[in-house]
C-alpha cells in the first residue's frame, strides 16, 4: 500500500472510538489492541443481554473483531449496521485485503458506491486499487482509475502512487508513464514504484535510468529506491554503476541490513566476490538472507568450494538455514560431485523434517543424479507426491544426465499412464533421451505426441526436437520444424543446432548457407554458432569459406577466438594437407593452446604422415593430457606408417612405464531387444 497505511488506520480507529468514548468502547479498544479474541466474544454477549448494543457499539466491535483476526463476526455486525460511514467502509477494505481477500474487498466497495450518503475518499481509492492489482483485473483497474478522475481524487499523491503500482503491477509499463509523466507532485514513493516496475517488466537499463534520473532531480533517495535498483544493476552486470549506489548508501547512511543484503547480491552478480565479502563481513547483524545471497555469490562466479565452506561456518553460528540456502548447498555439492557433503546435508534436512518441500526434494534428486547414485534419486523420488510435476522432471534429467536413456522414457510413459501434469520443462527434460539413442522411429512418435499436445509451438521444445532430428538422422524432418518456427522467434540457439545439423551430416555447403540466412536476418552469432559452422567446413573440406569466417567472426563481429574455434581451424587446414599453415596458426594463438588444438594436428599430422609437426604436437600432449593413451597410440602410429618400428616400440614402451593400457574396443548392434 503506497502513503503512510499504519498512520490511516490509526486514524480510522481513533475516529471510530474517539467520539463519546464510554468505559465500553474503551475496553473494547483495548481487546482489539491486545487481540482478545475471547473476551470480545464475551463482552459481546454481555452487551447484548443487556440490551446496550447501541449502533455506536457495534462499530467499534466491527473494528475490535477485525483487530482480533475475526473477519466473519467483523463483516456480520457490519451488514447489520443500519448506517456506515466511510471511515468504516474503508476499515473493512483493508481488513480484506489484509487477510488477502481483495475479492470480498472488491464487493465491499461496489456496496458503498450503492449506499446513499456514502462516497469514497482518498484513503478509499488506494485500498480499492490495490486489490484490484492483486488480482491483476486491469479493466477493472482503469476503471477505477476513472473514477478518480470524476471524483476530484486523481491528483491526489497516495492515490497517484497506488496507479502507478497497479499499472506496473499489471505489465503496462506505457500507462504507467504516462500517470507519472502527468503527476505535477512526485514524491520517493513515485519514482522508486517506477524504478522497481521497470526491473520487474524486464526493463532494467530503464530502471537504472530512472533512478539516475532521480537522483539528477535531486530527490532524497531511501532505503527503498536502492534495493530497487541493485538488482537491475546485479542483472546488467553494472559494476560501477552498483558502485556509484553503493557510494551513495554510504554518503546518505542508508546502512540497513536489507540494504547491505542487496549490495552482497549486486555485487556477487557482477562478480566483484571480493567487494560483495567486503559488505558481507562488515554487516553488524546478518540474518539468513546475507548468509544465501552470499553463498550464491560463490556459486554464481564458480567458487563452490567456498559456499561450502561459509555454510558451514553459517552453521557453527547458530543460524538456521532456509530453504533456498539448502537448494543451493545441495547445487554446489552436485557441482563438486560432492556425494559426501550432499548426504550430510540430506541428513540435517531430514532431522529438520525439511525433506517434504518440492524445492529440497528436487535439489536433492539433482544432487544424487549428478554424483552418479541414481539409486538414491529414486529412494528419495519414491517418496515425494506422485502428482506433482517437478520431481519427476528432476528424474527425467538424472536418467539423462547418467546415460540411461531408456529409463527416462519408460519413466515418462509411466507419467502419462499415473495422470502427472505434462509441461514444457518435462519436455526439455526428457528430449535429449532420444538423442541419446539416435533411433527415429522412437523420435517420430514423441513428434507426433508434442504436436496433438501443443508443446511443439514452443520454442525450447522445436529446438531440441531439432537436434534430435539431427542425431537420429532425418535432418530433412529437423529442416521441417525448423521452418514451421516463425522467423521473429529463431533465436540463435535454433539457428545454432540446424546449422550444427547439417555440418554433422556433411553438409557443410548448406550449412554456411544458413550462417549468412541467420546474419542477414539481423540474429547476432555467439561462440557456439561459429564453433558449429566451422566444424561444417572442416567436415565438408570447405577451407577457403573456413578462412572466410574465422576472419569475418575477427573483424566484423570483434568476438575473441576461443580454443574451440581455433582447433576447428587446425583441423579443417589438417584435412586439407595444409600442415605448416595449421601449424603457424597455432604460433598466434593469444593464449596457451589446449589439448584438442595439438590433438587436431596430430591427427592431421598421421593423416599425412608429417612426422615433424606430430612429435611436436604429441611433445605437447604428453604434458597436457599424461594420462591419455590415445595420443601415444597415434604417435606410434605415425612411426609404424613411415616404418620407424623402433620408434613405434619405443612410445609403446614408454606407455608401458608409466602403466597406461589401451582400452580394448568392442562394437554394439541391437537385434530385436537383445544387444550383441
Amino acid at each position: 500500500m503506497n502513503g503512510p497505511t499504519k498512520t490511516i488506520i490509526s486514524k480510522i480507529t481513533k475516529l471510530l472510538l474517539a467520539p463519546k468514548t464510554t468505559p465500553y468502547q474503551s475496553l473494547l479498544k483495548h481487546y482489539g489492541a491486545t487481540q482478545s479474541l475471547t473476551r470480545t466474544k464475551q463482552f459481546h454477549a454481555h452487551l447484548v443481554t443487556s440490551g446496550l448494543l447501541s449502533t455506536d457499539i457495534r462499530s467499534v466491535l466491527v473494528v475490535t473483531y477485525a483487530n482480533c483476526g475475526c473477519v466473519h463476526n467483523a463483516r456480520k455486525l457490519f451488514d447489520e449496521l443500519p448506517q456506515r460511514g466511510t471511515l468504516l467502509y474503508n476499515f473493512m477494505i483493508k481488513m480484506y485485503i489484509a487477510k488477502g481477500g481483495c475479492f470480498e474487498a472488491m464487493k465491499v466497495f461496489l456496496d458503498m458506491l450503492r449506499s446513499k450518503g456514502c462516497c469514497p475518499d482518498n484513503y478509499t481509492y488506494p485500498f480499492v486499487i490495490k486489490a484490484s492489482s492483486e488480482l491483476l483485473l486491469i479493466e477493472y483497474g482503469r476503471v477505477l482509475h476513472g473514477l478518480t478522475l470524476v471524483s476530484n481524487f486523481g491528483s491526489h499523491l497516495f492515490v497517484l502512487n497506488s496507479l502507478l503500482a497497479m499499472y506496473m503491477n499489471c505489465g503496462e509499463v506505457e500507462e504507467a508513464r504516462k500517470v507519472f509523466d502527468a503527476m505535477k507532485e512526485k514524491s520517493v514513493v513515485s519514482w522508486n514504484t517506477m524504478i522497481n516496475g521497470y526491473f520487474k517488466n524486464g526493463f532494467a537499463n530503464t530502471a537504472l535510468a530512472v533512478f539516475n534520473q532521480m537522483v539528477g532531480s535531486g530527490v532524497e533517495i531511501d532505503c527503498a529506491s536502492v534495493v530497487s535498483v541493485l538488482p537491475a544493476c546485479g542483472f546488467l552486470k553494472e559494476l560501477e554503476a552498483g558502485r556509484k549506489v553503493h557510494g551513495l548508501v554510504e554518503e546518505k547512511v542508508l546502512g540497513k541490513k536489507i540494504v547491505s543484503n542487496a549490495l552482497v547480491d549486486m555485487y556477487a552478480k557482477c562478480g566483484g566476490l571480493d567487494e560483495a565479502r567486503l559488505v558481507f563481513d562488515n554487516m553488524v547483524e546478518r540474518d539468513v538472507v546475507s548468509w544465501t545471497s552470499m553463498i550464491n555469490g560463490y556459486i554464481l562466479n564458480g567458487d563452490t568450494k567456498s559456499a561450502l565452506s561459509l555454510f558451514k561456518i553459517m552453521q557453527i553460528e547458530g543460524l538456521r538455514p532456509s530453504s533456498v540456502t539448502i537448494t543451493l548447498i545441495l547445487l554446489a555439492c552436485a557441482s563438486l560431485n560432492n556425494l559426501k557433503d550432499g548426504r550430510c546435508v540430506h541428513g540435517w534436512v531430514m532431522k529438520q523434517r525439511l525433506d517434504s518441500e518440492v524445492a529440497i526434494e528436487t535439489s536433492l534428486i539433482d544432487m544424487y543424479a549428478k554424483c552418479n547414485c541414481l539409486s538414491l534419486s529414486f529412494s528419495v523420488f519414491t517418496r515425494t507426491s506422485r502428482k506433482k510435476t517437478v520431481p519427476w522432471n528432476a528424474m527425467l534429467s538424472g536418467c539423462v544426465h547418467n546415460k540411461l536413456a531408456t529409463e527416462a522414457i519408460g519413466l515418462f510413459k509411466k507419467m502419462l499412464v499415473e495422470g502427472v501434469e505434462i509441461n514444457v520443462a518435462t519436455c526439455n527434460s526428457l528430449l535429449p533421451a532420444y538423442g541419446i539413442i539416435a533411433d527415429l522411429q522412437p523420435v517420430n512418435n514423441i513428434n507426433s505426441y508434442l504436436m496433438r499436445s501443443g508443446f511443439v509451438s514452443n520454442i525450447q521444445v522445436a529446438t531440441s526436437l531439432i537436434d534430435i532430428y539431427s542425431k537420429s538422422g532425418s535432418i530433412e524432418s529437423a529442416h521441417k520444424i525448423f521452418n514451421t518456427i516463425p522467423v521473429d522467434l529463431q533465436d540463435i540457439f535454433v539457428w545454432s543446432i540446424i546449422i550444427a545439423g547439417y555440418g554433422m551430416h556433411g553438409h557443410g555447403e548448406i550449412a554456411v548457407s544458413l550462417f549468412k540466412q541467420m546474419v542477414q536476418a539481423g540474429v547476432k552469432p555467439n561462440d557456439v554458432t561459429f564453433t558449429s559452422v566451422l566444424q561444417s567446413c572442416s567436415h565438408a573440406g570447405l577451407v577457403d569459406d573456413g578462412f572466410y569466417l574465422f576472419k569475418f567472426m575477427l573483424k566484423d563481429h570483434q568476438t575473441t577466438p576461443t580454443d574451440d574455434h581455433f582447433t576447428c581451424m587446425v583441423d579443417m587446414l589438417g584435412r586439407a594437407g595444409r600442415m605448416d599453415e595449421a601449424y603457424d596458426l597455432i604460433k598466434t594463438m593469444p593464449f596457451i593452446p589446449g589439448h584438442a588444438v595439438w590433438g587436431a594436428l596430430l591427427g592431421a599430422c598421421v593423416i599425412h604422415e608429417n612426422v615433424e609437426l606430430g612429435e611436436v604436437a604429441a611433445k605437447w600432449l604428453f604434458e597436457l593430457e599424461p594420462d591419455n593413451t590415445g595420443n601415444y597410440v597415434l604417435l606410434a602410429k605415425l612411426y609404424a606408417a613411415l616404418g620407424r618400428w623402433e620408434d613405434a616400440e619405443n612410445v609403446r614402451h614408454r606407455m608401458d612405464g608409466i602403466g597406461l593400457r589401451k582400452a580394448p574396443a568392442h562394437s554394439l548392434i541391437e537385434v530385436g531387444t537383445v544387444n550383441w
